[in-house]
């Protein structure tokens, strides 16, 4: 269901912060976004996807960062313009700044979005592009389908395809694939990294 609120009463947002709903909340262009907390199935795969992450990509300058929030370059208050994908990757050549402890300026190379029904995943992906994220990964909560988008040369989403094997390839070395309904991940080429998670 959605809300739209014309003002939102200050003590509705110090509820939220209070009982620590207003974790998944996001600003565009000063419009607050209220998402609801994930499901036990999407954060399982978000776990096991972090994990895979963490064991296999995060070293040598890359960082995965989970649930940070993603704002334009030189903005005076992030506060006011911002998205939280569900999982940033961000290598040491990229374009994003950590500012501070709170936040990312500029684009992940790449965020991961877990979609699930009736979200905004796809409304976001022109602000993804236009912040300098290199590719956009969506996967489906519940069928586990991917898609890898990546900035066209207007600065729009333009989905790749996979390969004739069903594999999506990243620019970071990160295959991705659907098989019965399940996500496995592995870099290019190497079986020996291949995990299927549920």
């Amino acid at each position: 269901m959605k809300a739209v609120m014309s003002e939102v009463p200050p003590e509705l947002l110090e509820w939220r912060r209070h009982i620590g709903a207003d974790r998944h909340d996001e600003v565009w262009d000063g419009v607050l976004h209220m998402g609801p907390e994930p499901s036990i199935s999407h954060q399982h795969l978000e776990g096991r996807l972090i994990a895979w992450l963490w064991r296999h990509w995060d070293a040598e300058g890359n960082r995965v960062l989970p649930g940070v929030g993603v704002t334009r370059p030189g903005v005076r208050s992030w506060i006011h313009d911002y998205r939280v994908p569900d999982i940033s990757l961000l290598t040491s050549q990229g374009a994003a700044r950590e500012v501070g402890d709170t936040h990312l300026e500029g684009g992940p190379d790449v965020v991961i979005e877990l979609r699930s029904p009736g979200d905004e995943t796809y409304d976001k992906l022109g602000f993804y592009c236009a912040v300098g994220c290199r590719e956009m990964w969506v996967i489906d909560r519940d069928t586990r389908a991917v898609e890898i988008y990546a900035p066209d040369g207007e600065l729009q989403p333009q989905r790749r395809l996979a390969d004739a094997d069903g594999w999506h390839r990243s620019a970071l070395g990160i295959e991705l694939r659907t098989v019965e309904q399940r996500l496995e991940v592995q870099f290019s080429g190497r079986g020996d990294t291949r995990q299927r998670m549920p």
